[in-house]
């Protein structure tokens, strides 16, 4: 029930800009640690090892900080503790942020401005889309609703199911590090290895229960859910992330796309493998049916986490 409540929060008032956001506390103590841990002169075994002395600070930090402030809370008023629960776990998760997000570039291209369009897409995605064409824009806006359908969403829910407020809130902690961290470069290759082995083993289950839940989404939207099916089984593998192909694989076959190709990254030409097959061009309204999809993909895991849980 506090899920379901911290879902309609969010939904209300998504992130309000009053408060600081936990990401944001825990984005600037992975920066200060950064400063102090991350030298030039180290080997690439010590800066793996100061890497994931960093990983177990933020992790421990971002759990035990949680457990605390929930126990803190509950000695002043039972009442009181599930309301922060609830807001608290609002802000971890991002399904207005996510749909709003995707919106704002539906809007932009509907009144057919590609550079604002642009410009909102590079808020949300990690490449480079200021010379995108309209299709590229909406490619690329497509594949971050679909991934961050499990990133943003689905597992932090599914980790607040099964340790609390503390083990949604590391999460989101593994996900920050892995966004700061995370890059194959000269300067984060062998420091951020911990960061990005770390959310890999945490998206596991997420990204594979996400793509799942969209094909039978599909099958209920009347969406091509067998293709869903294929192009999960057939493609999800070919992406560069071990976890991110799965939900883009599952959108991308429900609305009969293709999505990878090339994108530009600090200037620089990248090639990822396709996913799933070109049965079509890419459509603006492509992002209000993948909309549906998000929002009864998520419907449907709060329907089986119940299930299971009346079952235990």
């Amino acid at each position: 029930m506090i899920l379901i409540i911290a879902l309609i929060v969010d939904l209300i008032i998504s992130d309000p800009s009053w408060i600081p956001h936990p990401v944001v506390i825990i984005g600037s103590l992975i920066s200060w640690l950064e400063k102090y841990l991350l030298k030039k002169e180290d080997s690439p075994l010590m800066a793996k090892i100061k890497g994931a002395i960093l990983a177990a600070i933020v992790l421990a930090f971002s759990y035990y900080l949680t457990f605390i402030i929930i126990q803190l809370s509950l000695q002043l008023n039972q009442y009181f503790a599930y309301s922060l629960e609830v807001f608290l776990l609002s802000l971890s998760l991002a399904l207005k942020g996510l749909i709003d997000a995707g919106k704002e570039v539906y809007s932009a291209l509907k009144v057919d401005d590609l550079d604002l369009a642009r410009k909102k897409v590079n808020l949300i995605v990690g490449r480079d889309c200021s010379q995108s064409s309209r299709q590229q824009v909406i490619r690329a806006v497509l594949e971050t609703l679909a991934e961050n359908t499990s990133d943003g969403i689905l597992a932090p829910a599914f980790y607040y199911l099964l340790g609390g407020l503390p083990l949604a809130v590391a999460y989101k902690a593994v996900n920050t590090m892995d966004s700061m961290l995370g890059y194959k470069n000269e300067s984060y290759i062998n420091f951020g290895f911990a960061a990005a082995k770390t959310d890999d083993l945490f998206n596991y289950i997420p990204a594979r229960m996400t793509a799942f839940l969209m094909v039978a989404a599909a099958f209920l939207l009347n969406y091509d859910f067998k293709g869903a099916l294929k192009t999960v089984i057939n493609d999800a593998a070919k992406h560069p992330s071990p976890n991110a192909g799965y939900p883009e694989a599952a959108a991308a076959g429900a609305l009969a796309l293709r999505f990878g190709g090339v994108n530009y990254y600090h200037g620089q030409k990248s090639f990822r493998a396709y996913i799933g097959q070109k049965n079509k061009s890419f459509e603006l309204q492509d992002v209000l049916k993948l909309n549906k999809l998000i929002y009864l993909t998520m419907l449907l895991f709060l329907l089986t986490a119940a299930a299971i849980l009346a079952l235990i």
